[in-house]
């Protein structure tokens, strides 16, 4: 009888060891399996691509904040960007800063992509590589909406222009200036601050470009005008570090698809 009582109690221990390392190896594989999770997860998140864009959100309707949510940046460029970036499968972060830090910004490597409403010029094509043109966007002459004076360039003699610092409607001021067509130039950051030197008398015209003058008369009707909207004819492109040909080619060709799959109209649509 003893001899069978102690074999029952071996056969019970044999089960319980059985029973405690089928437990352990379950755990184990269950620790390994998470653990390869987490690393392929892990893998994921360092493999995609975060790309930093420059931008001076003062320019609607191209980039401008959010009246709702003013730490969000909104407008065409931006939706343009995030259908690229959606199409080429990388992710992008936007950085405020003024328009003339923008390709100092870019040469400094603090930012990858310049998105901000920037015309290509030969000046600037020294300095950073231009995607494709992605829209048409000339000079324009605006005045106060109740100015009789000034029709046209040819009646800016001693006239103060308001211009964006570092713009091409700064460039052809200059250039007017240096001609002897018009008087001083007052450089100011942001459009709201030149029509506002415009409404207060401090300035007689702008030069700026057409889209984003036609966007604010939209907005804000009775406030200015255009007088001529052909001064000049210019195109936007977006700009990267000289020489990153792989990220130009990555834009070029998500610009491309875009405008190939219909969303390029549908934003267009949207703001214009």
């Amino acid at each position: 009888m003893k001899k069978i009582f102690n074999f029952i109690l071996l056969a019970l221990l044999v089960v319980s060891l059985v029973a405690i390392s089928g437990c352990a190896d379950k755990t184990a594989n269950e620790n390994t399996n998470q653990t390869a999770g987490q690393a392929v997860a892990s893998a994921g998140t360092v493999n995609e691509k975060v790309y930093v864009i420059g931008t001076e959100p003062y320019f609607p309707p191209f980039e401008y904040a959010d009246a709702n949510v003013s730490s969000e940046i909104i407008g065409f460029d931006v939706d343009l960007m995030n259908a690229i970036a959606a199409d080429q499968g990388f992710k992008v972060e936007w950085k405020d800063l003024e328009f003339d830090a923008l390709i100092p910004a870019l040469q400094s490597g603090q930012i990858d992509i310049i998105v901000s409403g920037m015309t290509i010029t030969a000046e600037r094509e020294d300095a950073v590589d231009f995607t494709e043109p992605y829209i048409n966007a000339g000079l324009a002459l605006a005045v106060a909406a109740d100015n009789e004076e000034i029709k046209s360039v040819d009646d800016l003699k001693g006239k103060v222009a308001a211009v964006q610092q570092g713009s091409t409607g700064s460039l052809e001021a200059e250039k007017l200036k240096a001609e002897g067509k018009i008087g001083d130039i007052i450089y100011l950051a942001h459009v709201n601050d030149i029509i506002l030197n415009i409404q207060n008398g401090r300035a007689d015209f702008t030069i700026n470009d057409l889209p984003v003058t036609q966007a604010y008369m939209s907005q804000n009707p009775g406030v200015i005008k255009i007088v001529d909207d052909e001064i000049t004819s210019d195109a936007y492109g977006f700009a990267v570090k000289t020489g990153n040909t792989e990220l130009l080619t990555m834009l070029n060709q998500g610009l491309e698809n875009v405008k190939k799959d219909g969303t390029y109209d549908q934003i267009m649509d949207k703001y214009f």
